[in-house]
């Protein structure tokens, strides 16, 4: 099969945690590599043009203050005199960033404590939200919740649907050009979601930025068939996520599994990156170490070595879909004037 050499492909990924680092972790450093898979040297040597920033918060109070700290820390990336990153807020500047040496990078919120606290208003938090999207220029996506419930809805620990207050909450991204995404959601949460939106007939696109397939590997935090293709009839995008935990406890090809499964059952062109890189030091669990297999590390690696394995079972056109197509078409779409 005569394909381009992987490591040619541009890559965009919807998610990493690359914010909270630099916003609470003492002596933190986008250079550091040994700390977090996704640092600007991984990113750059792994070609990725385009990756998603999350500002994630847990319920707890001061989870709105660190959530504005983190859009704070995502200007001041902007904005720093070394280019190394640059905010994509638009088309123009999305194909700048695809074109350019700068990685792009565009905002996103896991768990919308982070823009509204439990005893918050919603006006009081709506407002902490435009100001998040002053500072990042834009919001991709808003993942209702984390793992437990919030005021808005429940979330993959849970099995609680959507609140009044998260009914609300839709009908004000109506129109407004920003995901909803499902990665965190309970399954009631979602079809209560999707529900709400045709039932009011609202204009919000959905995605799961970084889940997998729940039919392959047995956890909450993966997509059962009946949400993979609810995302897929609405042209969202479903980003496979590269934690053990979410593959497969001891084989690290799984990934490969979890991709090539999305190919076969109607997500061709939903299927793209969320490879979920994080500070994983000092976590209590030991159940979830290695979090990563050695094959997924870092950036600079995992991409190439997925798109590698899949040569053979994947088309060069199926590899920039995974890679970078699907991903940028949504974007286009999202954002054109």
């Amino acid at each position: 099969m005569n394909q381009t050499k992987p490591a040619a492909f541009p890559i965009i990924d919807m998610h990493c945690d690359l914010l909270s680092y630099l916003a609470d972790v003492p002596g933190a450093s986008m250079d550091k590599l040994e700390d977090i898979g996704c640092a600007e040297p991984a990113l750059k040597q792994g070609n990725v043009k385009l990756q998603v920033m999350a500002i994630y918060s847990a319920v707890e109070p001061g989870s709105s203050a660190y959530g504005l700290l983190q859009s704070e820390v995502f200007k001041k990336l902007a904005e720093g005199s070394n280019e190394c990153f640059m905010a994509v807020t638009d088309n123009e500047t999305l194909h700048q960033a695809m074109q350019g040496r700068a990685t792009g990078m565009v905002a996103a919120i896991e768990n919308a404590s982070g823009f509204c606290e439990e005893d918050d208003t919603l006006e009081d938090g709506f407002k902490k939200l435009e100001k998040i999207i002053e500072n990042t220029g834009r919001v991709l996506y808003i993942s209702f919740t984390h793992q437990y419930a919030n005021r808005f809805g429940g979330g993959n620990m849970t099995t609680s649907g959507i609140t009044t207050e998260g009914k609300m909450l839709l009908d004000y991204l109506h129109g407004r050009r920003i995901a909803v995404d499902f990665s965190h959601t309970s399954d009631a949460l979602a079809f209560d979601i999707l529900n709400h939106i045709d039932a009011e007939k609202l204009d919000i696109p959905i995605l799961a930025s970084h889940s997998n397939f729940r039919p392959v590997w047995d956890h909450n935090r993966n997509l059962p068939d009946e949400l993979t293709q609810e995302i897929v009839l609405r042209e969202g995008l479903i980003g496979i996520n590269f934690l053990r935990h979410f593959l497969n406890a001891t084989e690290p090809d799984a990934l490969l599994q979890h991709i090539l499964y999305g190919f076969s059952h109607g997500a061709e062109n939903s299927i793209c990156f969320g490879a979920d890189y994080f500070y994983t030091a000092g976590d209590p669990d030991p159940s979830r170490y290695p979090y990563y297999f050695k094959e997924y590390e870092h950036a600079g690696n995992s991409y190439t070595y997925i798109l590698a394995k899949l040569q053979e079972q994947l088309s060069q056109q199926q590899l920039e879909k995974l890679s970078y197509g699907n991903a940028q078409r949504f974007l286009q779409k999202l954002w054109a004037v």
